[in-house]
């Protein structure tokens, strides 16, 4: 679906390029993650990668084709979510969703649908302007499908969100994936990415530094360990054991038997703890 060789761009008056050299292929059907800190190259790509930024060097072919001769047509076959929402305020948001549908040539979801979709059923007749940060990003995700896209790229889809609407919108994305969809999201929400993508890749300085899945980047970098937490008198302390010969650890197997557990868990890294081993940088 997308294949990047090479990718070089610099901002105009910037004696620095925003990327460089980047390489990867994103297959059809996956969720594909592109993680870094503010400021590594993320959004720069996907401008790149959807035409809004001309003049890079290196090849970046999307559903087949060479971003640089892109025509009206190629974009009735993805959808764009910008980490800043981009209404018109005094419209609603159904007469938002309505409007940009006018410009497919194809048939779109219904309004209505997606307002549903994305929580928002019961606020589609109000005036945009009265939204609240997190109902303009639902929103914005909302019009992104509107087309129906078989490409569908989405920056910080999560960002701003409440727990429960961030669910439906993890939900929502998990969806258009089983539908068929292949999502480009970028994102410096580690837990987002560990939760839903397929594979993450990671940036920072305008270079990638890894490329794999979550689960195979987490054991990678991981503990081979096991921690158990249980009281002792009137504390609650914890130890740690390695996971190989486990079954045959006679600590292991007293504390079990003699103490009172609270929490047993494998001492696998997180996505974050990868990130700051694999680059030597905080997401910041």
């Amino acid at each position: 679906m997308i294949d990047v060789r090479d990718l070089h761009f610099t901002y105009a008056h910037s004696n620095k390029a925003a990327v460089r050299g980047l390489a990867f292929a994103v297959e059809r059907g996956e969720i594909f993650g592109f993680l870094g800190p503010s400021g590594a190259g993320k959004s720069t790509t996907q401008k790149v990668l959807i035409g809004l930024l001309e003049g890079y060097s290196g090849s970046v072919r999307v559903r087949g084709k060479e971003v640089a001769a892109w025509t009206a047509d190629d974009y009735e076959r993805i959808g764009v979510s910008f980490e800043a929402p981009n209404h018109f305020l005094k419209l609603t948001g159904e007469e938002n969703l309505r409007y940009f549908a006018a410009l497919y040539h194809e048939t779109t979801h219904a309004p209505a649908a997606l307002l549903e979709s994305v929580g928002l059923q019961s606020d589609g007749n109000r005036r945009v302007g009265e939204y609240s940060k997190g109902m303009k990003c639902r929103l914005s995700i909302a019009r992104c499908l509107l087309n129906k896209p078989e490409l569908i790229f989405l920056d910080e889809p999560t960002g701003g969100l409440d727990p429960v609407n961030m669910q439906r919108v993890k939900d929502l994305i998990r969806a258009e994936r089983d539908a068929g969809a292949t999502v480009f999201l970028t994102t410096h929400d580690m837990a987002a990415a560990d939760e839903l993508c397929d594979r993450i890749a990671f940036i920072v300085d305008g270079r990638i530094a890894c490329i794999d899945s979550p689960r195979a980047l987490k054991l990678e970098h991981g503990e081979r360990a096991v921690r158990i937490e249980y009281r002792s008198g009137n504390r609650t302390v914890h130890a740690d054991f390695p996971l190989d010969g486990l079954a045959d650890n006679a600590v292991f197997q007293q504390v079990l038997r003699e103490s009172e557990v609270q929490t047993i868990h494998t001492r696998e890294a997180t996505l974050a703890d990868v990130f700051i081993r694999v680059t030597g940088r905080a997401l910041t």
